[in-house]
């Protein structure tokens, strides 16, 4: 026997919620004695008990007579809460052998003991097939029947002011719960463990080890001098380890991001970049407290795809100048590859020897990790042995950029020491620490001093398309190490949002969570976002002591770090498997892709948005109805027109015109199953439509309409409207619509 918990739907009003059961053997009758919570604190704990003495003697406990849903109660599941009101009345959920969703007041005719409609009478069906419950519908008066004196107020629900709703959402904002939702740190930090520091040591100095090289890297994809890499790489870190939600997102600066703030500087300098990384946090912040997560979903697979794609392609367009030691202007996708046209003849043999040389053993290292070492359970010092050596193999393909940054380096400082300089060097890089200040509100470039204003002018549309882009990288490296658990993306939103603000105090570009980082610290066993303390300590550290040797790092080498890095971002593979599943997808994948590389990242991503929702918008306008020919149980042949999807403004002409061809002289039914919205042009057309059928003398009734459907064809006031929600209604109706027809004719 399956067994249902009482339910509670409504708190403010003193309705009273029971959800029965459905028992295996309907023979068996249920002794459970049903507990029914009266949520009205006015009441005693008699009236509780005397209602269930009157549940457990058959007896509707609304009225003091016999009532049709107690004697059936042994093998029902129903309700006394109406689903389309929030008042009383008797609505069926569950009965064995029946349709789904039949109500009462049809199956058994004795119906709601609220309605003064007598028994056996015949029945005028409205919107949602049942006739019109006063006692539902008209709650300030009270009724008579043969059962009894009923006043509807005592079931009407109570409003709640807005005031109250403030007072209520205001305490729900500064309780307990939610300040350990938006400080996490609160959460872990009481437990935390010397055996968790241990991980996060190891993971955070993992990274630290990583971030160096890829942000000095970065920072030339940036446009920008080296130290600005580094200073993007500590301050949010140390930020996100107290907001953060994600323990394996490891935060600053990325591929995506640096090539946004490259094409958006337009070669002004630094504090454009700062400025950018202000603005975007602003921006993810508000959108966090704004909770407009929901605008990420708008950027579908197929968009996202080509975006990566195109942006890895350009990122990898920038660096093969530095690989064949060319220097010239531009940084766009056809102006790099026409000034290495144009420069070709200028390429420095040992600078591109040496950038080959780089990727190729980067690709290799990283394929070292994958080196198989069996480690056999029975021996001890071989076993220890094995382990080791699978330990350090891992060590070295996680650690490979910054030991071939390091060997690179020391190359260099041995050719300067013996007076030779084959390569081109990455040069002075600012030694110290940044002075923590405000962005910068304004700023001089030549001759001319930029505004504010200015400066958010010239920015444009990356003060919102790079927030949004990091959003979506951040939260899509949440999902791939969530492990199946909830992201939260309003606290990675707030969390972002703090994170940029705060390293714009340190002169930092945009930041976000970086793929291949996050899969370091998962890697590492990192245990939570205190990893990166550590990191961030490590970067700090590099910038007071180290800085002087990052003169002597060739610029071949960083190209390759950053060319081994992002050629794996491009998802080229993913094009077959969507020309398998759906090749009209294949359009917006390829209008974002051929739009990011010849114009820009952020007009491309726009593009690609714009031709995904114009597919939607088509598809809304143009709802599939399938039509399909049926005989009733009473033997009336009619015609039923399912609609596939909501009814829109765009498709309301179609969906009408398509009605209209469904069914030439049969009656026709139309089944809204899966029509769950409407507005008022298309509830027009209906009217229309309706009023079209009638003067034909033809029968149109609908089936299955939900209650928000229902509202919005019920405020165009139909002249007639035949609505039924199961099929023993519309058998009635359809028999009712032929013998009326007949009786016409």
């Amino acid at each position: 026997m399956t067994k249902y918990k009482l339910n509670n739907t409504i708190r403010s009003s003193p309705e009273v919620t029971l959800t029965a059961y459905i028992a295996d053997d309907a023979k068996k009758p249920d002794e459970k004695k049903y507990e029914i919570a009266v949520l009205d604190s006015n009441q005693n704990d008699s009236a509780v008990n005397e209602n269930n003495r009157r549940l457990e003697s058959k007896i509707c406990h609304v009225c003091s007579h016999p009532c049709e849903f107690a004697k059936h109660s042994d093998r029902l599941a129903a309700s006394l809460v109406k689903q389309e009101c929030d008042r009383f009345g008797l609505n069926e959920l569950r009965v064995e052998g029946l349709e789904k969703n039949v109500c009462l007041c049809e199956r058994y005719n004795g119906g709601c003991k609220l309605c003064p409609r007598p028994l056996n009478a015949n029945l005028n069906l409205t919107l949602n097939g049942r006739e019109s419950c006063l006692a539902c519908h008209k709650a300030t008066d009270s009724y008579s029947n043969t059962n009894g004196s009923y006043p509807g107020s005592l079931f009407t629900k109570t409003p709640v002011s807005w005031r109250r709703k403030a007072a209520r959402r205001a305490r729900a904002c500064c309780s307990k719960k939610m300040l350990l939702r938006r400080v996490p740190i609160l959460q872990w930090l009481p437990n935390y463990t010397w055996r968790s520091g241990l991980s996060d040591t190891i993971a955070g100095i993992t990274v630290g080890l990583t971030v160096i090289p890829q942000a000095i890297a970065y920072a030339g994809v940036a446009g920008l001098p080296p130290q600005y890499g580094l200073y993007s790489s500590f301050m949010a870190c140390f930020v996100y380890t107290i907001f953060g939600s994600v323990k394996d997102s490891a935060i600053g600066p990325t591929a995506i991001a640096a090539i946004l703030t490259r094409e958006n500087l337009h070669g002004l300098g630094p504090e454009f970049a700062v400025l950018l990384a202000f603005l975007s946090g602003c921006v993810e912040l508000v959108m966090g407290m704004l909770q407009l997560g929901f605008l990420i979903d708008f950027i579908s697979g197929p968009v996202s795809v080509g975006f990566t794609s195109a942006a890895a392609i350009i990122i990898a367009t920038t660096q093969v100048k530095d690989i064949l030691g060319l220097s010239f202007p531009g940084g766009k996708f056809i102006q790099v590859w026409t000034g290495i046209y144009e420069h070709i003849g200028e390429t420095r043999l040992w600078d591109t020897v040496l950038g080959v040389t780089c990727i190729v053993v980067l690709l290799l290292l990283r394929k070292v990790k994958d080196i198989s070492v069996k480690v056999d359970e029975s021996s001890g010092k071989t076993r220890r042995l094995r382990k080791a050596a699978s330990q350090t193999l891992w060590l070295v393909s996680t650690t490979r950029n910054i030991l071939v940054v390091l060997a690179c380096a020391s190359l260099a400082y041995y050719f300067d020491t013996r007076q030779l300089q084959p390569f081109v060097l990455t040069g002075e890089v600012k030694a110290g620490l940044p002075q923590i200040s405000p962005p910068p509100f304004s700023a001089t470039v030549g001759n001319h001093t930029y505004t504010f204003v200015e400066m958010a002018s010239t920015l444009g549309s990356a003060i919102f398309v790079v927030p949004l882009l990091s959003i979506l990288e951040n939260i899509a490296l949440a999902k791939v190490f969530s492990e199946g658990k909830y992201v939260d993306a309003t606290q990675e939103m707030l969390a972002l949002g703090v994170c940029n603000i705060v390293s714009a105090l340190v002169d930092s570009m945009p930041v976000s969570g970086a793929l291949s980082r996050g899969a370091v610290n998962h890697a590492s066993g990192v245990a939570t976002t205190a990893s990166g303390l550590w990191a961030g300590a490590l970067v700090l550290l590099a910038l007071q002591y180290f800085t002087p040797y990052f003169y002597y790092i060739p610029k071949a080498s960083l190209a390759a770090v950053i060319i081994a890095a992002v050629v794996f971002m491009m998802e080229l593979h993913v094009f077959k498997p969507i020309w398998r599943t759906k090749k009209i997808d294949i359009i917006p994948a390829v209008v974002t892709f051929g739009s990011c590389l010849m114009l820009r990242l952020e007009l491309g991503i726009v593009i690609g948005i714009g031709v995904n929702l114009l597919f939607l918008l088509y598809a809304s306008a143009r709802p599939s109805v399938k039509v399909t020919r049926a005989t009733s149980a009473s033997g009336v042949e009619h015609v039923v027109a399912a609609v596939g999807s909501a009814l829109s403004f765009p498709a309301a002409e179609f969906v009408r015109r398509a009605l209209h061809k469904a069914a030439p002289r049969l009656p026709l039914v139309v089944d809204a199953t899966h029509v769950r919205a409407a507005d008022f042009t298309a509830a027009e057309g209906i009217k229309a439509l309706i009023e079209d059928f009638e003067s034909r003398g033809q029968t149109l009734i609908f089936y299955n309409v939900s209650p928000s459907l229902g509202s919005v064809l019920q405020g165009v006031r139909p002249r007639r409207l035949l609505v039924c929600s199961s099929a023993t209604q519309l058998d009635l109706l359809l028999v009712q619509a032929t013998q009326q027809s007949l009786t016409n004719s």
